[in-house]
C-alpha cells in the first residue's frame, strides 16, 4: 500500500498493512509498516494499492 498523507514522515512510501482497527463509528484504521517504521491510526482513505513490480 502507498501511504497519502502529506502530514505523515512515510507521505508517499510503500508498506505493508500490519493491522486493522474498527473504530466505533464503523470506520477502519490501519497501521502500516514501512522499511524504516511504522504509521498507525492510517484511515482508508488515504492509502492506494501498490503498483506490482
Amino acid at each position: 500500500m502507498v501511504l497519502n498523507d502529506e502530514h505523515s514522515e512515510f507521505d508517499g512510501e510503500t508498506g505493508e498493512i500490519t493491522q486493522k482497527v474498527e473504530t466505533m463509528f464503523g470506520d477502519a484504521n490501519y497501521t502500516v509498516a514501512f522499511e524504516d517504521g511504522q504509521e498507525q491510526g492510517v484511515p482508508e482513505d488515504n492509502l492506494e494499492a501498490a503498483d506490482e513490480a
